[in-house]
């Protein structure tokens, strides 16, 4: 058994079973491995930023790691934005990275380079593999950092010939570490300050945002009266109907600073303190009051659903709740506009979806009118790189089969990973993608205003559209195999919802806003 077999079903054994792959030279043995040991899943993306993005969309439903397959140090620059967004939504990850041969590699090749420090900026662990003989060890040892709470991108470095040279046994699956729970003084001590009647703010992110940890949420704030925000740029949310209704912070920074006014204490559930995406003249980075005080109930690597458990306990949580009823929209009419669209998305959704969110602009009035649609799960940016909605899009797919994935998505950032059309349309993944077309960086239209640039030339203008030539994407769309149609009227938008709806495979449907 050569290396990369036994990498294979090393990682098979750990529970590892999708590979997204865009190989090169360096990685045909493990190519050639995959139709030798069973249990691997492959999908092919065209650019490694739709591996990277899919692998982080298959880990956010899935709490488990899928791999990648980059061909060294460019392969994995190109996934590198993607495994900028998946370190930020705390995803578990392992990137196999194929290196020259270790005895090729002081020759200087042309595409010799130093990936270690390509991996750096977005791994929390990284490794090089130094024979054959270690690689079972090496992507045994990737699983359990890949699992390291709160979840990190793990990589390995496979020279080529670590991967075709004889090796040793395949491992079985080492003890996964778990999150550190938060002793009861931590517990008592913020159960006290809830008591005491003062303007507490309780902030909750990552597992809290689970319909368990929204729940709990929900419970003490309904006990104490502390008022409840969670983080915007999470992994996942559960949402809709029969899941409490908490607010997100706002993105900008005059919405959520009105939101934390008057907070005397801040405390701290699976969330890092608010501060600005951006710094803005004359405006602070920190969102919560110069007074407040901040206090951590459970960070990140913690317990953070224990954690609220036991507060809830603590402070005498009531145990039943009203839950946040069904109501179905009216049918929208009129004109398409934005609050229409996303009235209609809300009229024809089904339970159980998911959605893939990188409408950016064209997305933010989107949570009151979902609030109580049927039960789904939002998967939202999180480090702010675009493109990650269509392969995150990908990866949700191949992690839930048979639920139905809805992909808002903003012109300018589909075109940074189009390619992942190609995928879903390869796979035949249940993906309704909805581009929202403005013919502009729209967001960063506002961009120049919140920064004081409030007179743009003609040349900053068009720097900021993308309307000469217009894209159309119904044809870049069934160019990848892939469905699609334009909605350029409301009745026309309702009646693609309904086909998209009501079938599988991909599909695509764009609005001119």
């Amino acid at each position: 058994m050569n290396g990369a077999e036994s990498l294979i079903q090393t990682l098979v054994n750990g529970g590892v079973n999708v590979c997204f792959t865009n190989p090169g030279t360096s990685e045909m043995a493990f190519v050639a491995a995959v139709d030798r040991v069973p249990g691997m899943r492959t999908v092919l993306g065209l650019f490694e930023g739709v591996c990277t993005g899919a692998a982080d969309g298959y880990a956010r439903m899935t709490g488990t790691p899928a791999c990648t397959l980059l061909h060294l140090g460019p392969g994995l620059g190109n996934g590198i934005a993607n495994l900028h967004n998946a370190r930020r939504a705390h995803s578990p990850l392992i990137n196999i990275v194929g290196e020259h041969a270790s005895w090729h590699l002081k020759y200087d090749a042309p595409l010799t380079s130093d990936i270690e420090s390509i991996a750096r900026g977005v791994s929390g662990w990284i490794r090089r593999s130094t024979s054959a003989a270690s690689v079972p060890q090496d992507g045994a040892e990737a699983i359990v950092a890949a699992m390291q709470p709160p979840g990190q991108v793990a990589t390995i470095i496979f020279p080529g010939d670590c991967m075709w040279n004889e090796s040793s046994a395949p491992m079985r699956p080492l003890p996964l570490p778990q999150p550190a729970p938060v002793d009861a003084v931590t517990v008592d001590r913020i159960a006290e300050l809830l008591r005491r009647g003062e303007r507490v703010t309780i902030y909750i992110g990552h597992v809290a945002l689970s319909k368990r940890g929204m729940v709990l949420a929900a419970r003490i704030g309904a006990a104490t009266g502390a008022k409840l925000l969670s983080d915007r740029f999470t992994a996942r949310i559960q949402r809709g109907a029969g899941v409490p209704e908490i607010e997100r912070i706002a993105y900008p920074i005059p919405q959520a600073l009105k939101q934390l006014e008057g907070t005397q204490h801040l405390v701290l559930a699976g969330a890092k303190a608010p501060v600005g995406f951006f710094g803005y003249p004359n405006l602070p980075s920190e969102l919560w009051p110069a007074d407040c005080q901040i206090h951590t109930l459970a960070t990140l690597e913690q317990d953070v659903l224990g954690a609220l458990e036991a507060l809830a306990e603590a402070v005498n949580a009531p145990h039943e709740l009203a839950a946040v009823a069904y109501a179905k929209p009216e049918m929208p009419t009129g004109a398409l506009t934005l609050d229409t669209i996303w009235a209609s998305v809300a009229a024809h959704l089904p339970e159980g979806a998911v959605f893939a969110d990188e409408s950016v602009t064209s997305g933010r009035m989107a949570d009151p009118l979902l609030a109580h649609a049927p039960q789904h799960d939002l998967l939202p940016v999180t480090g702010g790189s675009i493109g990650q909605g269509l392969p995150v899009a990908v990866g949700a797919a191949i992690a839930c089969p048979g639920r139905k994935i809805i992909n808002p998505e903003s012109d300018g950032s589909a075109m940074y990973t189009i390619q992942s059309l190609w995928t879903m349309a390869r796979e035949q993944l249940d993906v309704t993608t909805i581009m929202f077309n403005n013919r502009a960086y729209r967001i960063l239209q506002g961009e120049m205003k919140s920064v004081g640039m409030t007179v743009a030339g003609p040349k900053a203008d068009a720097m900021l559209r993308i309307d000469q030539p217009t894209l159309d994407f119904v044809q870049l769309a069934q160019g990848m195999g892939v469905p699609a149609s334009r909605a350029t009227t409301l009745d026309e938008f309702n009646a693609a919802m309904v086909r998209a709806m009501q079938s599988q495979g991909p599909k695509l449907i764009e609005v001119i806003v």
